[in-house]
């Protein structure tokens, strides 16, 4: 497994990621003993980075990889980077209720995750959203406490626009931007990921799949109640139709190359930079494997020109998210 550096400041991590939402019931059901194999699978393979945030299954996410790491060979767990998002709120039924990172809540999910992780401290730090009632200053200005303490290793970021992402640097070293990123998901490419690169700030690309729309794998209508993907646009009427249409296009192009469309679709992510780690949402082993294959997918120029005219930028059939949780996203705001 190739080591990337994560930003000018961040740590060494695996050149893939593994993102463990979906171990959480985000996406329906999910098989405990499979998910705890799979993190192992992923650490046999010689991924370090995991990613999870303290509100995927409220708290259950970080109770599983917790889990997962005392299994390990002391030598795999320490060699294990955990990324945490804070500050999304839920509510007993599992709903949305809004987003909270003034100073006195980052120490107090702070000290929630440490104990749920079984951990003494969290490598990368990070906001899930902007809260738009505190000043990123003062969020990032309270994580950086906890560095100081030793609780926290590095300050990153998620979601974030330019502006932000400049008052958060000048105030503490930002070692990553957590931020969807995908063929069908390009907005990054319009300003944010030039500053990232003005500054020194790595990315960690989640989404490369778009929730498994562009894997090869997914079928209309395929979505549960309980699965996220039923309420996204994306995955919804016409929309979902016109972006299987892409995936078919794309299928075409892996099909000559002799790799799967998920391949072929982590392969172009990782391709945009070396500072960019694509995070992969596995949760079953059989997952886990087709995603490391795409750490051996060469694409050259022609590849990237048949992929444009498959995928062009701009491409894809409605918002990735429902139009309440795209207006809180300081990365897709104009002034972002």
């Amino acid at each position: 497994m190739n080591t990337l550096q994560l930003g000018a400041t961040g740590p060494k991590v695996s050149a893939i990621g593994l993102g463990c939402m979906g171990m959480s019931g985000m996406y329906g059901p999910s098989d405990r003993v499979e998910s705890i194999a799979t993190i192992h699978a992923a650490m046999d393979a010689g991924i370090t980075l995991l990613d999870t945030g303290d509100f995927y299954g409220s708290g259950h996410n970080e109770m599983l990889i917790g889990e997962a790491l005392r299994g390990l060979k002391p030598s795999q767990r320490d060699a294990a980077l955990l990324s945490v998002k804070f500050g999304a709120m839920r509510d007993p039924a599992g709903g949305w209720v809004g987003y909270d990172a003034r100073p006195a809540a980052v120490k107090n999910f702070a000290t929630y995750s440490l104990q749920r992780l079984g951990v003494d401290h969290i490598d990368i730090y990070r906001p899930a959203r902007l809260d738009p009632n505190v000043p990123i200053e003062e969020t990032v200005g309270a994580i950086a406490d906890l560095v100081k303490a030793g609780y926290v290793r590095h300050i990153g970021l998620s979601e974030v626009g330019s502006i932000n992402i400049r008052k958060a640097a000048a105030v503490h070293p930002i070692c990553d931007l957590q931020i969807e990123y995908s063929l069908i998901s390009r907005g990054i490419e319009d300003d944010i990921l030039a500053t990232c690169r003005e500054l020194g700030i790595g990315i960690t690309a989640y989404g490369v799949l778009s929730r498994g729309l562009i894997s090869g794998h997914w079928q209309k209508d395929a979505a549960g109640e309980k699965d996220f993907r039923a309420h996204s646009p994306r995955f919804q009427g016409e929309n979902v139709e016109r972006n299987l249409a892409l995936v078919e296009a794309l299928r075409k192009i892996a099909e000559a190359k002799g790799v799967t469309v998920a391949q072929i679709a982590i392969a172009w992510v990782a391709a945009q930079g070396d500072d960019i780690v694509p995070l992969v949402g596995a949760r079953r082993r059989s997952r886990l494997d087709e995603a490391l294959g795409a750490l051996n997918v060469k694409l050259g120029p022609d590849d990237f020109a048949a992929i444009e005219r498959a995928v062009p930028k701009g491409a894809a059939a409605g918002d990735r998210y429902a139009a309440a949780q795209m207006a809180s996203l300081d990365s897709e705001s104009r002034r972002a």
